[in-house]
């Protein structure tokens, strides 16, 4: 299992020990770990993607404006390794993939995204991590997956669920991180989807009066403490393994992971 940690001020722990937490598998707490330390990745692999729906036209502009910062403060994302998918209506659009700098600078800032119609967040969800699943770092453990989404987290035409999006991103490995941009974040049903999404997939939560150097200097503080940790299965039960990292005693430290596993059937 990897996870980051952060303190009560959202601030990147890189200190963390074996005696700081417990993992709880199921409903059985384990402390006896095989193995700790930081985890091995070398590379970043990311897309962005973008909500283009009629429910976010209010803040559109506002919301490619934060796309094109994320875009453009990455440095720490190879070229190859960073694309962009707007979404709106049936079919999710692949705004530019490997060249999305070379946009920028050419001042286009995503000519491709336009605003208005249905929203297809979970669709465009499972979309955009399968892409990443099946990327060029497809299967590679020095790689971490990022998704980031940018939305106001409402879905109205999708043809499969939030857990078909959850799912995908557990089973892909793809952390989600969200950025809200409701014009009222913190309310709603929207934002508390987002919320779930970034917490069940070892992601962070931002709104975008955060601003996007926040959401980019925190992927790339986690990318850099990020550890791993092996212990033995308290059971080999066929299924779903939902899985918690609670600290032992600094209450205040939150532990960001994916939700769980899958332990194949005989």
């Amino acid at each position: 299992m990897t996870f980051s940690t952060t303190d009560q001020n959202d601030r990147v722990i890189g200190t963390v020990q074996p005696l700081d937490f417990a993992i709880v598998d199921q409903d059985m707490v384990v402390r006896d770990f095989r193995s700790f330390a930081r985890s091995e990745y070398t590379r970043l692999d990311v897309a962005l993607l973008v909500d283009a729906s009629g429910s976010v036209t209010p803040q559109f502009q506002r919301e490619v404006a934060s796309a094109a910062q994320i875009v453009a403060g990455s440095s720490g994302v190879p070229d190859e390794s960073f694309s962009v998918v707007s979404f709106r209506d049936l079919k999710p659009t692949v705004v530019c993939e490997a060249n999305c700098r070379d946009l920028m600078n050419a001042g286009e800032q995503f000519p491709l995204i336009n605003s208005g119609g249905l929203t297809p967040l979970y669709d465009s969800i499972v979309f955009a991590v399968r892409r990443l699943g099946r990327g060029a770092a497809a299967g590679d453990p020095h790689t971490k997956r990022i998704l980031i989404v940018l939305s106001d987290g409402a879905d109205t035409i999708s043809l499969g669920s939030y857990e078909d999006a959850l799912n995908a991103a557990v089973e892909t490995d793809v952390a989600v991180y969200s950025v809200d941009i409701s014009a009222r974040p913190h309310h709603g049903r929207g934002t508390m989807t987002l919320r779930m999404l970034s917490a069940n997939t070892g992601g962070r939560y931002f709104t975008m009066e955060a601003g996007a150097a926040k959401v980019v200097d925190a992927i790339l503080e986690d990318f850099r403490a990020t550890y791993t940790v092996a212990y033995k299965l308290p059971t080999h039960a066929a299924g779903f393994h939902q899985v918690r990292i609670l600290p032992t005693h600094n209450l205040t430290l939150q532990f960001h992971c994916r939700r769980g596993y899958y332990y194949p059937s005989n």
